[in-house]
Protein backbone atom coordinates (compact mmCIF):
# COMPACT_ATOMS: atom_id res chain seq x y z
CA UNK A 1 0.00 0.00 0.00
CA UNK A 2 2.73 2.81 1.56
CA UNK A 3 6.34 1.94 0.39
CA UNK A 4 9.04 4.39 2.00
CA UNK A 5 12.07 3.21 -0.41
CA UNK A 6 14.97 5.38 1.00
CA UNK A 7 13.82 8.67 2.03
CA UNK A 8 15.86 11.53 3.50
CA UNK A 9 14.87 14.80 5.03
CA UNK A 10 17.24 18.13 5.76
CA UNK A 11 15.97 21.02 6.80
CA UNK A 12 18.12 24.37 6.57
CA UNK A 13 16.16 26.93 7.84
CA UNK A 14 18.97 28.33 11.02
CA UNK A 15 21.41 25.33 11.34
CA UNK A 16 20.37 22.80 9.07
CA UNK A 17 20.10 19.31 10.29
CA UNK A 18 19.10 16.04 9.01
CA UNK A 19 15.50 14.62 10.45
CA UNK A 20 15.84 11.59 8.69
CA UNK A 21 18.29 9.54 6.56
CA UNK A 22 17.84 6.61 3.87
CA UNK A 23 14.44 5.22 5.47
CA UNK A 24 12.98 2.35 3.76
CA UNK A 25 9.66 -0.02 4.49
CA UNK A 26 6.45 -0.46 3.81
CA UNK A 27 3.10 -0.34 5.28
CA UNK A 28 0.93 -3.45 4.35
CA UNK A 29 -2.66 -2.73 3.44
CA UNK A 30 -5.68 -3.03 5.85
CA UNK A 31 -4.04 -2.99 8.65
CA UNK A 32 -2.67 -0.76 11.44
CA UNK A 33 0.85 0.33 11.13
CA UNK A 34 2.49 2.08 14.41
CA UNK A 35 5.10 4.33 14.13
CA UNK A 36 7.09 5.11 17.37
CA UNK A 37 10.34 6.76 18.32
CA UNK A 38 11.59 9.18 20.88
CA UNK A 39 10.70 13.10 20.38
CA UNK A 40 12.81 14.46 17.36
CA UNK A 41 13.37 10.58 16.07
CA UNK A 42 11.70 12.27 12.40
CA UNK A 43 8.05 9.97 13.16
CA UNK A 44 6.13 12.69 12.27
CA UNK A 45 8.01 13.81 9.41
CA UNK A 46 7.98 10.34 8.04
CA UNK A 47 3.80 10.33 8.36
CA UNK A 48 3.80 13.79 6.60
CA UNK A 49 5.86 12.01 3.52
CA UNK A 50 3.10 9.86 2.59
CA UNK A 51 0.37 13.14 2.16
CA UNK A 52 2.91 15.25 0.92
CA UNK A 53 2.56 18.05 3.06
CA UNK A 54 6.33 17.38 3.56
CA UNK A 55 8.59 16.28 0.47
CA UNK A 56 11.82 14.18 0.91
CA UNK A 57 15.06 15.52 0.49
CA UNK A 58 15.57 12.24 -1.66
CA UNK A 59 14.46 8.82 -2.15
CA UNK A 60 11.22 7.48 -3.13
CA UNK A 61 7.45 7.74 -1.38
CA UNK A 62 5.16 5.29 -3.35
CA UNK A 63 1.13 4.40 -2.84
CA UNK A 64 -0.15 1.74 -4.59
CA UNK A 65 2.83 0.99 -6.58
CA UNK A 66 2.72 4.06 -8.03
CA UNK A 67 5.41 6.97 -7.18
CA UNK A 68 3.93 10.19 -5.52
CA UNK A 69 6.62 12.39 -4.93
CA UNK A 70 6.28 14.77 -7.64
CA UNK A 71 2.31 15.11 -7.70
CA UNK A 72 1.54 18.68 -8.44
CA UNK A 73 -2.31 20.30 -8.84
CA UNK A 74 -5.08 18.06 -9.43
CA UNK A 75 -3.26 14.29 -9.27
CA UNK A 76 -1.97 15.91 -5.90
CA UNK A 77 -5.46 17.49 -4.41
CA UNK A 78 -6.60 14.19 -5.79
CA UNK A 79 -4.41 11.64 -3.67
CA UNK A 80 -4.82 13.94 -1.09
CA UNK A 81 -8.20 12.97 -0.90
CA UNK A 82 -7.96 9.53 -0.60
CA UNK A 83 -5.55 10.21 2.35
CA UNK A 84 -7.26 11.38 5.53
CA UNK A 85 -5.49 12.64 8.58
CA UNK A 86 -6.11 12.96 12.43
CA UNK A 87 -4.30 15.44 14.61
CA UNK A 88 -3.00 15.43 18.09
CA UNK A 89 -4.52 18.97 18.51
CA UNK A 90 -7.75 18.36 16.76
CA UNK A 91 -7.49 21.01 14.61
CA UNK A 92 -11.07 22.22 14.01
CA UNK A 93 -12.52 25.71 12.89
CA UNK A 94 -13.75 26.84 16.34
CA UNK A 95 -16.70 29.17 14.78
CA UNK A 96 -18.54 27.16 13.21
CA UNK A 97 -20.52 23.93 13.81
CA UNK A 98 -19.64 20.06 14.04
CA UNK A 99 -21.56 19.72 10.86
CA UNK A 100 -19.96 22.44 9.18
CA UNK A 101 -16.17 21.37 10.24
CA UNK A 102 -16.95 17.55 8.82
CA UNK A 103 -18.51 19.33 5.64
CA UNK A 104 -15.41 21.25 4.81
CA UNK A 105 -13.47 18.32 2.40
CA UNK A 106 -16.54 17.42 1.11
CA UNK A 107 -17.07 20.82 0.09
CA UNK A 108 -13.79 21.31 -1.07
CA UNK A 109 -14.07 17.87 -3.33
CA UNK A 110 -17.87 19.78 -4.85
CA UNK A 111 -20.35 17.19 -2.88
CA UNK A 112 -23.48 18.70 -3.64
CA UNK A 113 -25.67 19.67 -0.36
CA UNK A 114 -28.18 16.98 0.17
CA UNK A 115 -25.01 14.44 -0.48
CA UNK A 116 -22.88 16.08 2.16
CA UNK A 117 -25.97 16.45 4.35
CA UNK A 118 -26.24 12.24 4.36
CA UNK A 119 -22.28 11.89 4.46
CA UNK A 120 -22.08 13.98 7.76
CA UNK A 121 -24.66 12.04 9.35
CA UNK A 122 -23.29 8.68 8.22
CA UNK A 123 -19.87 10.08 10.01
CA UNK A 124 -21.31 11.29 13.26
CA UNK A 125 -23.53 7.86 13.07
CA UNK A 126 -19.50 6.18 12.92
CA UNK A 127 -17.84 8.09 15.47
CA UNK A 128 -20.73 8.17 18.10
CA UNK A 129 -21.84 11.55 18.31
CA UNK A 130 -24.65 12.21 16.27
CA UNK A 131 -26.71 14.34 18.67
CA UNK A 132 -23.41 16.61 18.14
CA UNK A 133 -23.77 17.76 14.76
CA UNK A 134 -25.16 21.41 15.70
CA UNK A 135 -22.80 21.78 18.65
CA UNK A 136 -19.61 23.98 18.20
CA UNK A 137 -16.15 22.48 18.96
CA UNK A 138 -16.19 24.77 22.42
CA UNK A 139 -18.96 22.93 23.70
CA UNK A 140 -16.97 19.36 23.05
CA UNK A 141 -14.99 17.33 25.44
CA UNK A 142 -11.40 16.12 24.07
CA UNK A 143 -12.67 12.53 23.19
CA UNK A 144 -15.29 13.94 21.15
CA UNK A 145 -13.39 16.66 19.48
CA UNK A 146 -11.20 14.08 18.40
CA UNK A 147 -14.07 11.99 16.84
CA UNK A 148 -14.92 14.92 14.95
CA UNK A 149 -11.56 14.83 13.40
CA UNK A 150 -11.95 11.39 12.61
CA UNK A 151 -14.95 11.74 11.30
CA UNK A 152 -13.82 15.22 8.78
CA UNK A 153 -10.66 12.63 8.08
CA UNK A 154 -12.64 10.15 6.63
CA UNK A 155 -15.46 12.33 5.04
CA UNK A 156 -14.23 11.62 1.17
CA UNK A 157 -13.65 7.78 1.63
CA UNK A 158 -9.89 7.36 2.01
CA UNK A 159 -8.23 3.94 1.70
CA UNK A 160 -5.65 5.34 4.39
CA UNK A 161 -5.57 7.29 7.54
CA UNK A 162 -2.60 8.77 9.12
CA UNK A 163 -3.23 9.58 13.31
CA UNK A 164 -0.42 11.63 14.40
CA UNK A 165 -0.28 11.24 17.97
CA UNK A 166 -4.49 11.20 17.99
CA UNK A 167 -4.44 9.91 21.89
CA UNK A 168 -1.63 12.05 23.74
CA UNK A 169 -4.19 15.18 24.23
CA UNK A 170 -6.73 12.60 26.05
CA UNK A 171 -6.82 10.64 29.21
CA UNK A 172 -6.54 7.46 29.57
CA UNK A 173 -10.36 6.28 29.39
CA UNK A 174 -11.00 8.76 26.04
CA UNK A 175 -7.59 7.20 24.66
CA UNK A 176 -9.35 3.53 25.23
CA UNK A 177 -12.18 4.97 23.19
CA UNK A 178 -10.73 6.74 20.34
CA UNK A 179 -8.49 3.50 20.19
CA UNK A 180 -11.91 1.16 19.80
CA UNK A 181 -13.15 3.64 17.43
CA UNK A 182 -9.65 3.41 14.98
CA UNK A 183 -9.49 -0.79 15.64
CA UNK A 184 -13.30 -0.62 14.13
CA UNK A 185 -12.78 1.68 10.85
CA UNK A 186 -10.11 -0.48 10.03
CA UNK A 187 -11.56 -3.71 10.29
CA UNK A 188 -15.15 -2.43 9.10
CA UNK A 189 -13.92 0.29 6.26
CA UNK A 190 -10.41 -1.79 5.43
CA UNK A 191 -8.80 1.82 6.04
CA UNK A 192 -5.34 1.28 6.26
CA UNK A 193 -3.79 3.28 9.10
CA UNK A 194 -0.12 4.58 10.19
CA UNK A 195 -0.15 5.95 13.39
CA UNK A 196 2.73 7.67 14.53
CA UNK A 197 2.98 7.50 18.95
CA UNK A 198 5.61 7.90 21.42
CA UNK A 199 2.69 5.51 23.86
CA UNK A 200 3.23 2.03 24.02
CA UNK A 201 -0.17 1.19 25.18
CA UNK A 202 -1.45 2.51 21.81
CA UNK A 203 1.03 0.38 20.03
CA UNK A 204 0.30 -2.89 22.03
CA UNK A 205 -3.54 -2.26 21.78
CA UNK A 206 -4.23 -1.49 18.10
CA UNK A 207 -0.90 -2.40 16.12
CA UNK A 208 -0.34 -4.77 13.86
CA UNK A 209 3.07 -3.77 12.98
CA UNK A 210 5.56 -1.19 14.28
CA UNK A 211 8.20 0.76 13.17
CA UNK A 212 10.86 1.76 15.49
CA UNK A 213 12.86 4.92 14.68
CA UNK A 214 15.71 6.44 16.32
CA UNK A 215 17.17 9.75 15.65
CA UNK A 216 16.07 9.88 12.11
CA UNK A 217 16.63 6.49 10.92
CA UNK A 218 14.91 3.24 11.33
CA UNK A 219 16.14 0.72 13.74
CA UNK A 220 13.24 -2.08 14.04
CA UNK A 221 10.35 -3.05 12.11
CA UNK A 222 8.35 -6.21 12.57
CA UNK A 223 4.80 -7.27 13.70
CA UNK A 224 4.31 -5.57 17.00
CA UNK A 225 4.22 -8.96 18.87
CA UNK A 226 8.12 -9.72 17.86
CA UNK A 227 9.22 -6.46 18.33
CA UNK A 228 7.81 -6.55 21.65
CA UNK A 229 8.78 -10.29 22.84
CA UNK A 230 12.43 -10.27 20.48
CA UNK A 231 13.89 -6.15 20.36
CA UNK A 232 16.84 -6.36 18.70
CA UNK A 233 17.45 -2.78 18.66
CA UNK A 234 18.86 -1.26 21.91
CA UNK A 235 16.29 1.74 21.40
CA UNK A 236 13.60 -0.68 21.49
CA UNK A 237 15.01 -2.45 24.04
CA UNK A 238 15.23 0.89 26.06
CA UNK A 239 11.26 1.58 24.88
CA UNK A 240 10.23 -2.07 25.80
CA UNK A 241 11.64 -2.65 29.24
CA UNK A 242 10.64 0.86 30.37
CA UNK A 243 7.03 -0.57 28.89
CA UNK A 244 6.74 -4.51 29.85
CA UNK A 245 9.47 -4.72 32.89
CA UNK A 246 8.07 -2.84 36.21
CA UNK A 247 10.80 -1.14 38.33
CA UNK A 248 11.40 -2.85 41.72
CA UNK A 249 11.44 -0.17 44.11
CA UNK A 250 14.83 0.43 46.25
CA UNK A 251 13.60 -0.40 49.16
CA UNK A 252 12.30 -4.02 48.02
CA UNK A 253 15.66 -4.50 46.45
CA UNK A 254 17.56 -3.29 49.74
CA UNK A 255 15.45 -5.92 52.30
CA UNK A 256 15.47 -9.01 50.28
CA UNK A 257 17.85 -11.62 51.17
CA UNK A 258 18.30 -13.86 48.92
CA UNK A 259 18.63 -13.79 44.55
CA UNK A 260 16.55 -12.17 42.68
CA UNK A 261 15.64 -12.85 39.05
CA UNK A 262 13.46 -11.64 36.20
CA UNK A 263 11.00 -14.54 34.27
CA UNK A 264 9.91 -13.79 31.05
CA UNK A 265 7.26 -16.09 29.26
CA UNK A 266 6.43 -15.68 25.37
CA UNK A 267 3.68 -16.88 23.66
CA UNK A 268 1.54 -19.71 24.82
CA UNK A 269 3.48 -20.46 27.96
CA UNK A 270 2.83 -17.06 29.22
CA UNK A 271 -0.81 -18.65 29.67
CA UNK A 272 0.65 -22.19 30.96
CA UNK A 273 1.33 -22.70 34.66
CA UNK A 274 4.76 -22.64 34.41
CA UNK A 275 5.86 -21.24 37.55
CA UNK A 276 3.61 -23.55 39.93
CA UNK A 277 5.17 -26.54 38.18
CA UNK A 278 8.68 -25.24 38.24
CA UNK A 279 8.16 -24.52 42.36
CA UNK A 280 6.36 -28.12 42.54
CA UNK A 281 9.47 -29.62 41.40
CA UNK A 282 11.72 -27.07 43.14
CA UNK A 283 12.82 -28.31 47.00
CA UNK A 284 13.34 -24.50 46.73
CA UNK A 285 10.66 -21.94 47.96
CA UNK A 286 10.92 -18.60 45.53
CA UNK A 287 8.85 -15.66 46.90
CA UNK A 288 6.94 -13.86 43.88
CA UNK A 289 7.88 -10.20 44.46
CA UNK A 290 6.12 -9.16 41.19
CA UNK A 291 4.26 -11.03 38.45
CA UNK A 292 2.24 -9.15 34.96
CA UNK A 293 0.81 -10.36 31.95
CA UNK A 294 0.67 -8.23 29.13
CA UNK A 295 -1.30 -8.66 25.74
CA UNK A 296 0.25 -7.84 22.59
CA UNK A 297 -1.90 -8.03 19.57
CA UNK A 298 -3.52 -10.23 21.27
CA UNK A 299 -0.96 -12.15 22.42
CA UNK A 300 0.27 -12.44 25.82
CA UNK A 301 4.06 -11.67 27.60
CA UNK A 302 4.11 -12.57 31.33
CA UNK A 303 6.96 -11.06 33.63
CA UNK A 304 7.50 -12.36 36.85
CA UNK A 305 9.90 -11.32 39.29
CA UNK A 306 10.93 -13.67 41.99
CA UNK A 307 13.62 -13.97 45.35
CA UNK A 308 15.04 -17.19 45.91
CA UNK A 309 17.27 -18.24 48.76
CA UNK A 310 19.14 -21.21 48.52
CA UNK A 311 22.47 -22.90 47.51
CA UNK A 312 24.46 -21.83 43.99
CA UNK A 313 23.36 -25.68 43.30
CA UNK A 314 19.53 -25.90 43.81
CA UNK A 315 19.54 -22.08 42.40
CA UNK A 316 21.14 -23.32 39.00
CA UNK A 317 18.82 -26.13 38.66
CA UNK A 318 15.79 -23.99 39.34
CA UNK A 319 17.11 -21.63 36.59
CA UNK A 320 17.61 -24.99 34.15
CA UNK A 321 14.33 -25.75 35.28
CA UNK A 322 12.96 -22.62 34.12
CA UNK A 323 14.73 -22.67 30.89
CA UNK A 324 13.73 -26.21 30.34
CA UNK A 325 9.87 -24.97 30.47
CA UNK A 326 10.92 -22.08 27.73
CA UNK A 327 11.02 -19.11 29.78
CA UNK A 328 13.75 -16.84 29.34
CA UNK A 329 14.83 -16.03 33.30
CA UNK A 330 17.75 -13.26 34.22
CA UNK A 331 19.78 -12.84 37.17
CA UNK A 332 18.93 -9.15 38.67
CA UNK A 333 22.01 -7.40 40.04
CA UNK A 334 20.83 -5.18 43.54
Amino acid sequence: MIEFKNVSKDFSSGKSFSALHNVSFAVPGKTIFGVIGQTGAGKSTLLRFVNLLEQPSEGSILFRGKEINHLKSKPLREHRANVGMVFQQFHLVSNVTVFDNIALPLKAAGWKQNEIQKRVTELLELVGIPEKINSFPKTLSGGQKQRVGIARALANNPSVLLCDEPTSALDPETTSSILSLLKKINSELNVTIMIVTHEMEVVRDICDYVAVMDKGKLAEIGSTYDVFAEPKAEITRKMIGSFLFPKLSDSLLSSSKGEIFRILLKGKIASDPVLATVFKNSVLHPNILSSNIEYIAGKPIGVFYIEVNGSETEIQKLSEQFVQAGAEIEELIK
